[in-house]
């Protein structure tokens, strides 16, 4: 899951913002496995793309995890908010298989 946004303060105008977040089954919490700004942040974006990954924009979110270290557990205070956003992409990822005529056979 990548989160990004636009930088629309003083001289950076316009400057991308990218965080991307790989949660797995048995993780104690979403890690930052990549980030930057500008030309870094666009080729997250573009991977993530590329790789058909989930991009949400929010700007506060962004602003949260930019200061995060790479591996680094996201903290406690986001972990609502991220995981409404990854139950969201979880429902997207279940229609989206049962719209391309894939069927998981455990039983949905």
């Amino acid at each position: 899951m990548i989160f990004m946004t636009r930088d629309n303060s003083s001289k950076y105008k316009d400057m991308k913002k990218a965080v991307a977040l790989r949660y797995k089954h048995g993780d104690n919490a979403p890690l930052v496995v990549a980030k930057g700004k500008g030309f870094i942040a666009e080729k997250i974006i573009e991977k993530g793309m590329e790789e058909e990954i989930y991009i949400h924009q929010d700007v506060d979110l962004v602003n949260s995890l930019i200061d995060l270290q790479i591996n680094e557990e996201i903290p406690e205070e986001l972990y609502e908010v991220l995981a409404e956003i990854i139950f969201y992409v979880y429902n997207l990822d279940r229609q989206r298989g049962k719209e391309d005529g894939q069927q998981s056979g455990k039983g949905d």
